[in-house]
């Protein structure tokens, strides 16, 4: 059975720029610190600085490290909430994903490709690479969305050695290319792993491929119907 997959949120963006807010701010911060350290270390004892104005320079002073620990505690809460989101993906180990990548031929099994090409072109074609980047096959495509399954052949239809395929759909219209894109294939989930603030998926080529990408999922031991 396929499960569609909705784009959950990411707290990376967010980590991101709280992280960089952060940073901006204790800049700030210090700034500040010095500069009001300068003021009362130099200041003409004849004309000392008015209490008043001395009061509101505090003042802005405590708003000023207020913000710089509310940034360090969201920065927290985002790191909290991408482990989260991390630890509720295990359970997508050993599952098959569908997502724009490199799959898995292991030499006998075809691979099931979906491709998504422009609705305004008039030829499709299923360019297949190797892990080299090298062409072993092209294949015409209907102008549709159906999945197509690869048997594993090259151009002289001998069946190709097992390892990592990726597929380019590209789209034409009256002879010129006007879309060029991977295609999506299922390839199987074996590590999730945090790379910064974002949840990855190590799939069984190796490839990290970023979890918010994902479109669908499946379950290999169960019969696709």
């Amino acid at each position: 059975m396929t499960t569609e997959v909705s784009q959950f949120s990411n707290a990376g963006a967010a980590s991101s720029s709280g992280s960089s807010g952060s940073t901006n701010l204790t800049s700030d911060f210090d700034t500040f610190i010095q500069l009001l350290t300068a003021q009362a270390k130099y200041q003409d004892p004849t004309e000392p600085m008015d209490n008043t104005e001395y009061a509101s320079q505090l003042a802005e002073f405590s708003m000023v490290e207020q913000q710089v620990l509310t940034n360090d505690n969201l920065s927290v809460v985002h790191q909290q909430l991408g482990l989260g989101n991390m630890a509720s993906l295990t359970g997508w180990v050993g599952m098959e994903v569908r997502a724009a990548a490199a799959a898995q031929f292991d030499g006998t099994n075809p691979v099931n490709v979906a491709p998504n090409p422009a609705a305004a072109a008039d030829d499709v074609t299923l360019v297949v690479k190797d892990d080299d980047g090298k062409e072993v096959n092209r294949i015409t495509l209907p102008v549709s969305a159906e999945p197509y399954d690869w048997d594993g052949t090259d151009f002289s239809g001998d069946t190709v050695a097992a390892g990592a395929y990726s597929f380019v759909v590209e789209s034409k219209k009256d002879g010129e290319v006007i879309l060029s894109e991977t295609a999506e294939v299922y390839t199987e989930v074996r590590e999730t792993q945090m790379q910064g603030s974002d949840v990855v998926l190590i799939t069984e080529t190796g490839t990290a491929i970023l979890a918010t990408s994902v479109t669908a999922l499946r379950d290999p031991n169960e019969e696709v119907v």
